[in-house]
């Protein structure tokens, strides 16, 4: 197929006639009036495409060779170059992986790139691409404001509305930002895409934030070409369904008419620019050479749907615009076509034999480098005036001992005093202070810009803290419960973890994540209420997963969160458990021992909770508890009892679940020589597992034993506390393991 639109493109061109143009027709003048786009301009353009046809084929030829890994082009869509030339290189950009030409046209206005060896280093994955350092093959560049995407079905859309939100929120509060004040975001996206529910949840984010009069500069760039994979989009279904969408200004262009779409497209960034509200622009375009190098696209469509579309092939159609214009001969066309050509071929030739990542260090460096720095970070000594101002009388340290809720509260005050640039937003949390009031106050105290509402959906609320983290916020978002995060987790896994790896830390997204969650919660419960699956999340590379038990261990892990995600750009998620957000007692009624102090900031920077790293109450000699959450208070618990039974044992708080503080654990373990691991999630996919193994692998050979939840939902009422993990299953485990 590639084949054959190379040689219709030649064959076509060399029998055109030229025009004699218009006489006097200077370079800057409209290409074709009223037009905006110059003569100039459309060479320049030209040039963007031909490139990224090139490319396209010469992707494929390395495939051929053994050499290349990535055969996803852009042909057809070339037309896409029009609408990087309508915006600015500031302009923040998230791309479709067809996206060549924009790629290409958005550094023709940026000094010092070479676009065209860089997709093509991105191809063979060598380790001097810039952006990825051969990771994956993906079009971005920091210094061209494209921001990488690995996105198949429209996952950084709601990242896209994020940072069109923070470019506005961040000069609302005079903050720093690496976009102008009057930048417009764009991402791009293909018609069958456009029907993801990740698509349709940020149009819709965005427009809903528009309705309610909040800045949102983002321009939605719609590249239909009629078809996903092998599956048609119903024709016209794009229109019908974006084209009278009430708050969303729609623009419609031919991506095969070059100055059409140069015209439309600068009429949108234009719109959005100085509306500083939401626009989608319908780009119809063709796909030509299937879906990538592998796809038989004679399976699925017959020979004259595909040669149909050989006529609408914007390199031809801009070449005849080109010729007919009398602007290039066919001759200087060819020229330009084949000069392009030896180019792109010699240049893949080049990088087809530079290095590649050779060793898993290599590969995980930007993992192994943000988790250093992460393990490193502390908080920052804050000014005693300044925060006594922002907080208040009277300050948290002076408020005796608090509830786990309290403190969490607290701490994020602090950090709203301590760091102008967070932001604390999700579901319920300001006016109404969360379900639980843990956030109670905080807008009060900070303001409705920064701590405030979103609507109901958690893949905007992520999307939100990705868009902001990029764009020099620091987000710190609440998901209402842990069972809600299931539906939007892509957003962590598939956007936030990978986006330092795969911009090789040029990009970050720092972020604390707020969920409550685990089971326990009484007289109001159920599935969604009380859930215990933390098994996706802890299978994600590089996340810091938190948990903390403890009102005092809860204060100090938010801020070495917060100190993370600052200084290491660290995806942090913050586990709460519900369960324990107003306990107030340990052992018996009105003993207030699960009550604690708030950590003396004065000393926060040396008694920091270091992450991974666990704690450790008592000194028994016969048994070591591991635990983490709810099991932590139900361990101490029992610790108490198995005391009647002469057993002293020692319980570890894991704290942190990832990563595990295997070290500490470890140590631990041999201070008695027998394990048990207490695990309030499920036996399969439950932290007990990565406990057990991380023993067994770092040697322990004592005995060793594990207690669980069961592998099962949690239902309505009493009946859930069938299937948790309880306190007698939890003492008659212990005994059995320390009687053998």
């Amino acid at each position: 197929m590639a084949e054959q639109i190379d040689d219709y493109f030649t064959s076509v061109v060399s029998a055109l006639v030229p025009d004699s143009g218009r006489p006097g027709v200077r370079p800057e003048d409209p290409i074709r009036p009223p037009s905006p786009l110059s003569v100039q301009g459309a060479l320049d353009l030209f040039d963007a495409q031909l490139g990224s046809r090139h490319l396209d084929l010469a992707a494929r030829w390395l495939r051929s060779q053994g050499k290349g890994f990535y055969t996803i082009g852009s042909s057809g869509h070339e037309g896409n170059a029009a609408v990087a030339a309508a915006l600015r290189p500031t302009d923040p950009a998230l791309l479709h992986y067809r996206s060549g030409g924009f790629f290409l046209a958005r550094a023709q206005q940026v000094d010092g790139t070479d676009p065209l060896r860089d997709v093509l280093l991105g191809v063979v994955a060598a380790t001097e691409e810039p952006i990825s350092g051969g990771r994956h093959k993906v079009f971005g560049r920091h210094d061209l404001g494209i921001i990488p995407q690995t996105s198949t079905v429209a996952s950084h859309l709601p990242r896209a509305v994020g940072v069109a939100f923070s470019i506005a929120r961040a000069h609302k509060l005079h903050l720093p930002s690496p976009w102008p004040a009057d930048a417009v975001a764009v991402c791009s996206f293909g018609d069958a895409s456009a029907n993801h529910s990740t698509a349709v949840g940020a149009i819709n984010t965005a427009v809903h934030s528009a309705y309610q009069g909040l800045p949102l500069p983002l321009l939605f760039v719609c590249e239909d070409n009629g078809i996903g994979i092998s599956t048609k989009t119903p024709t016209g279904w794009i229109a019908a369904n974006f084209g009278a969408r009430a708050g969303l200004e729609y623009f419609e262009a031919d991506g095969s008419d070059l100055p059409a779409a140069y015209a439309t497209a600068k009429s949108a960034a234009d719109w959005v620019r100085s509306h500083r509200k939401p626009a989608f622009l319908h780009l119809r375009t063709v796909r030509l050479m299937g879906h990538a190098g592998s796809d038989l696209e004679s399976a699925y469509r017959t020979s004259a749907e595909i040669t149909a579309d050989f006529d609408r092939d914007p390199v031809l159609c801009t070449a005849r615009l080109l010729i007919e214009g009398g602007h290039l001969s066919p001759t200087e066309v060819l020229a330009r076509y084949e000069n392009t050509r030896a180019e792109v071929l010699g240049l893949a030739r080049e990088v087809a034999e530079l290095p590649q990542l050779d060793s898993p260090a290599a590969v995980m460096r930007p993992l192994a480098d943000t988790a250093e720095q992460a393990a490193a970070a502390v908080p920052e000594r804050v000014d005693p005036a300044k925060r006594a101002e922002f907080v208040g009388s009277p300050l948290p340290e002076e408020e005796g001992r608090l509830t786990l809720a309290l403190s969490i509260n607290r701490a994020l005050l602090d950090v709203l005093a301590r760091c102008p640039e967070a932001l604390v937003f999700g579901e319920d949390v300001a006016r109404k202070g969360g379900v639980y009031g843990v956030t109670r106050g905080l807008m009060k105290k900070a303001g409705s810009a920064r701590v405030f509402d979103t609507l109901l959906d958690e893949q905007a609320i992520l999307g939100l803290a990705l868009g902001a983290g990029v764009t020099g916020l620091l987000p710190i978002p609440e998901i209402q419960y842990l069972a809600y995060l299931h539906n939007a987790a892509d957003q962590i896994r598939g956007e936030g973890a990978t986006l330092q790896f795969f911009s090789d830390r040029q990009y970050r997204n720092p972020m604390v994540v707020r969920i409550a969650g685990y089971g326990y919660q009484k007289g109001f419960g159920g599935h969604f209420h009380n859930d215990n699956a933390v098994a996706a999340l802890r299978d994600i590379p590089g996340v810091v997963v938190a948990s903390p038990s403890r009102p005092d261990d809860a204060a100090a892990m938010m801020h070495t969160c917060v100190a993370a995600a600052r200084t290491a750009g660290a995806v942090c998620v913050y586990l709460e458990p519900i369960a324990l957000y107003h306990i107030r007692d340990l052992y018996d009624d009105g003993d207030g021992l699960w009550l604690a102090p708030y950590p003396d900031p004065a000393t926060q920077v040396e008694s920091h909770v270091q992450i991974g790293s666990a704690r450790t109450y008592g000194d028994g000699t016969d048994l070591t508890i591991v635990t983490y959450g709810n099991g932590l208070r139900m361990s101490l618990r029992v610790a108490r009892k198995l005391e009647r039974a002469h057993i002293a044992a020692r319980v570890v708080d894991l704290r942190w679940l990832a990563p595990l503080p295997v070290q500490d654990v470890v140590r631990e373990a041999h201070a008695t020589g027998r394990v048990l691991v207490v695990d309030e999630t499920r036996k399969s996919g439950g932290v007990s597992e990565g406990v057990v193994a991380a023993l067994v692998d770092e040697g322990f050979t004592g005995p060793l034993a594990r207690v669980t939840s069961d592998d099962s939902f949690i239902p309505l009422g009493d009946a859930a506390l069938e299937v948790l993990l309880s306190e007698d299953t939890i003492e008659a485990a212990a005994i059995k393991l320390v009687s053998r």
